[in-house]
C-alpha cells in the first residue's frame, strides 16, 4: 500500500496516447474546446498579463491540431493513459497531453516570447475573464507563486480529475523532469485550498472562453499610430545595415526566479482595472464590519477602464513616474506599489478633474487628472488601516479655492457644517449629490476667525445612530474629534465620547484654534481630555486643566497640556513640556497627569496653581514654591518666579512627576 505522498514511478513509453486522425482530433477539440483552453490558461504564467494569457491559451489549443495525422491511424501501438470520468477515449487524452506540453514549453520560454502566436489576433481590444470572488482571487494569487509544473499537476488532479498515476505519466510525457515532486506540491496546495478547489477552478476567474472586452488606451493608440511610419523606416534602414554587418547572437535573457515571477504576477494583477474589488451597493447595511471595505463603487466613470488603468499605473510607478506625477504622501504612509487588486471607491468628474479613489486595506489613494486643458495628474496616498464607522466616514475628493468636497460613507444619513468657535450657532446643512459628494466646505483661515468641522449622523440601518464631528486637517481623511469630560466626585473614569452635545461643543470651542497647527501631520483622531477642575483663590471661579491628544494612524500621539481660566472666551494657557512625536500620555495607557502654571488673580496677587488627574491623592511643589497638599489641586500665593518641580502621589503607581519634569532633567544632565 502506498502512502498519500508517494507516487508511482513513471514510464514515458506508457504515457503516449495514440496519434489520432485530423478529422477525429478536430471533432474532439471542438467538443472539448472550453475544457482544453481552461487547462492551458491555468498552466500559463499570470505574469503574461490577462489579455495575452487568454489569447495564448486559445492559440495553443488551436495549434494542437497540427500534430494530428493527415489520415485515420491504425490501432494504438501500446497502453495509454487510462480514461477518466467518462472521457470519450484516447483522442481527448492525446489532445490534452499536447496542450499540457505546449503550455509548459511556453511557460519555460523567455518572457518576451510568451504568447507570440499568429492566431487568434485581436486588435484594439483587451480581453480578459470575468472577475471572480475573493476566494477565486486568493487561489489565483496562490497559483501565481508556484511553478508551471505544479500548476499543471494541480489542474490535472483537480480540474481533469486524473489519478496520481495517470497525472504522473502525462506530466512525464509532457517533458516534466520530476513529475512526482510536482504532484506532491500540487497535493499540498490542494489540501490548503480545501474541498472547494474544483468549484473555484470552474469559476469565472479561470474561464478564458467567457471573456469581457474593453478598448485599449485610445489616446496612447493614436500616438503609436503616428510613430508607426517612422519606426518602419528605422527598421528598414536597420535591416539593410544588418545584411552587411556580422553581428554576434545576443545573450539569452536571464530566466526570472520564482519569487520574481510571483512578484511580477502580483503587480500585473494589481494594475488590472478589471480586477478592482467592488462591494455590492447595500452590503454596508448588513455586515458586522462597517468600514471602507463596505463602500460601494460610486461615480459616473466607474466603468472607464482607461481612466482606472491610468490611476493604477500612476500608483504602481510612484515617484518614478516619467509623466510628471509627483505623489503627495501623508506622514507614515508606505509608498510601495499595490501588491493585490485594490477596492474601487469612486471614479467620476469633480470640479474639472476626473477623480479616482482606491483603497487597498491599509491606504487610501486619490488620483486626479484634468478633464480639459493642461496640467499634470496628481496622486495622493494616506493611511487608512483600521478605519471604522467614524474615521472611515468621509474622504476628500477635491480641493479648490471654494473649499474641500468629501465623499461620504454610504452609512451617513445627515451632514452639516459647524463653526467650532461658535457652539451656540446651529450647524448649517451640507448638500450632498446622489453619488455622495458634498458641496465645498470652506477651509479654516489662518487667523482662527472660524474653525469649521463636519457634523454627520450615521444611519439607523447599522444600529449606530449617533452624530460625530470630523475636522478637515488637509488630508484625505478628516480627523475624528472626541471629548472626555472632567471626572466627578465618586464617578467612574469616563471614556472619550462624541463632542456633539452642548457641553462637548462648548469644550471644543476652547481648543479649536489648536487644530490648524495639526494640518498635514497624519492625524486620525483628536481627543480633548479635561483631566482636572480647580476652584480658584479669591472666588475667581473654576479653572480647567486639559490635555489634547492628536493620535496618528500608526498609534503615535502628540500631546498639548493647557490651563483654561473661568472666562469661556479666553485662550488656553499652554503648559511648557515635552513635544515628542510619540507618547502614551493622555491615552488609555497614560491616564495619570500632573501639571502646574503661574496665575495672576483679578486683584493682582500672584499664585502658583497645579492640577492632577483623578488618581492623584497628593501634590508636592519644590523650588521657588514649596508646599504639599492632599487632593488633586494646589494653589499657593507667591511673589517668586522660576521652574517649580511637581510630584504627585498615585496609590499603587508610585511617584508621578509633573508635566515637563522628565524633559528638564534630561536636558540638564
Amino acid at each position: 500500500m502506498q502512502s498519500h505522498d508517494t507516487f508511482p514511478s513513471t514510464d514515458i513509453s506508457h504515457a503516449v496516447p495514440p496519434r489520432p486522425g485530423r478529422n477525429d482530433a478536430e471533432a474532439a477539440l471542438v467538443e472539448h474546446y472550453p475544457r482544453l483552453v481552461r487547462l492551458a490558461h491555468l498552466i500559463l504564467p499570470p505574469a503574461l498579463g490577462r489579455h495575452r494569457r487568454v489569447l495564448a491559451a486559445h492559440a495553443l489549443v488551436q495549434k494542437s491540431l497540427a500534430a494530428a495525422a493527415p489520415s485515420r491511424p491504425g490501432p494504438a501501438p501500446g497502453p495509454t493513459v487510462p480514461v477518466q470520468r467518462g472521457e470519450p477515449g484516447p483522442v481527448l487524452a492525446w489532445l490534452r497531453q499536447g496542450v499540457v506540453a505546449a503550455a509548459l514549453r511556453a511557460a519555460a520560454g523567455p518572457r518576451w516570447s510568451l504568447g507570440r502566436t499568429p492566431l487568434p489576433t485581436v486588435l484594439g481590444l483587451r480581453l480578459f475573464p470575468g472577475a471572480g470572488g475573493d476566494d477565486e482571487l486568493a487561489l489565483e494569487s496562490t497559483l501565481a507563486t508556484v511553478t508551471p509544473e505544479v500548476r499543471a499537476a494541480f489542474a490535472l488532479r483537480v480540474l481533469e480529475g486524473l489519478t496520481a498515476q495517470s497525472a504522473a505519466l502525462l506530466l512525464a510525457a509532457a517533458g516534466v523532469s520530476a513529475p512526482d515532486e510536482a504532484l506532491r506540491d500540487a497535493e499540498r496546495l490542494r489540501s490548503t485550498v480545501g474541498t472547494d478547489a474544483e468549484s473555484l477552478l470552474h469559476g469565472a476567474e479561470f474561464d478564458p472562453c467567457t471573456v469581457q472586452a474593453r478598448p485599449t488606451d485610445l489616446l496612447r493608440r493614436r500616438h503609436r499610430a503616428r510613430l508607426t511610419a517612422l519606426v518602419a523606416a528605422i527598421l528598414l534602414a536597420a535591416s539593410v545595415t544588418a545584411v552587411l554587418t556580422l553581428r554576434s547572437e545576443p545573450p539569452a535573457p536571464p530566466t526570472p526566479s520564482p519569487s520574481d515571477t510571483a512578484l511580477a504576477a502580483a503587480s500585473a494583477r494589481a494594475a488590472d482595472p478589471e480586477l478592482l474589488l467592488r462591494a455590492p451597493t447595500d452590503r454596508w447595511s448588513d455586515t458586522a464590519r462597517v468600514d471602507l471595505t463596505q463602500w460601494p463603487a460610486r461615480g459616473a466613470r466607474t466603468g472607464d477602464t482607461a481612466l482606472l488603468s491610468r490611476a493604477l499605473n500612476a500608483w504602481a510607478q510612484g515617484t518614478g513616474d516619467p509623466t510628471g506625477i509627483r505623489p503627495s504622501v501623508a506622514p507614515g504612509t508606505p509608498t510601495t506599489p499595490p501588491a493585490a487588486p485594490a477596492r474601487l471607491l469612486f471614479a467620476g468628474p469633480v470640479d474639472g478633474s476626473a477623480v479616482v479613489l482606491l483603497h487597498d486595506g491599509d491606504r487610501i489613494v486619490r488620483y486626479a487628472e484634468p478633464l480639459t486643458g493642461g496640467g499634470h495628474a496628481v496622486l495622493e496616498l494616506a493611511r487608512a488601516d483600521d478605519a471604522d464607522v467614524t474615521t472611515g466616514a468621509a474622504v476628500a475628493v477635491s480641493r479648490t479655492r471654494l473649499g474641500a468636497r468629501f465623499l461620504l460613507a454610504p452609512w451617513i444619513d445627515e451632514s452639516a457644517v459647524r463653526d467650532l468657535l461658535r457652539p451656540d450657532v446651529p450647524a448649517r446643512r451640507l448638500a450632498v449629490s446622489e453619488d455622495g459628494v458634498t458641496d465645498p466646505v470652506p477651509q479654516t483661515p489662518d487667523d482662527c476667525g472660524h474653525v469649521l468641522a463636519l457634523q454627520v449622523r450615521s444611519s439607523t440601518r447599522i444600529v449606530e445612530d449617533h452624530s460625530f464631528l470630523l475636522a478637515d486637517l488637509g488630508e484625505l481623511s478628516p480627523a475624528h474629534l472626541t471629548w472626555t469630560p472632567a471626572p466627578g466626585t465618586g464617578a467612574p473614569a469616563r471614556q472619550p465620547r462624541e463632542a456633539t452635545s452642548a457641553a462637548g461643543l462648548a469644550a471644543w470651542a476652547r481648543s479649536a484654534c489648536e487644530l490648524p497647527g495639526l494640518r498635514g501631520t497624519g492625524v486620525r483622531a483628536v481627543n480633548r481630555w479635561e483631566f482636572a477642575r480647580q476652584t480658584l483663590p479669591e472666588r475667581a471661579g473654576r479653572a480647567t486643566w486639559t490635555c489634547t491628544r492628536a493620535e496618528s494612524w500608526d498609534g503615535r500621539g502628540r500631546v498639548a497640556v493647557a490651563w483654561e481660566g473661568p472666562d469661556a472666551h479666553s485662550r488656553p494657557v499652554r503648559v511648557p513640556g515635552p513635544a515628542p512625536e510619540d507618547t502614551a500620555a493622555c491615552s488609555r495607557f497614560g491616564q495619570h497627569l500632573l501639571a502646574g502654571t503661574y496665575w495672576t488673580a483679578p486683584s493682582g496677587a500672584r499664585y502658583y496653581l497645579a492640577g492632577g488627574s483623578r488618581a492623584v491623592t497628593a501634590i508636592t511643589a519644590r523650588g521657588p514654591v514649596s508646599a504639599t497638599v492632599r487632593g488633586q489641586a494646589l494653589a499657593v500665593r507667591t511673589d517668586t518666579a522660576g521652574e517649580v518641580r511637581l510630584t504627585g502621589t498615585v496609590p499603587g503607581s508610585g511617584e508621578l512627576r509633573g508635566w515637563g519634569e522628565a524633559e528638564r532633567e534630561s536636558g540638564g544632565s
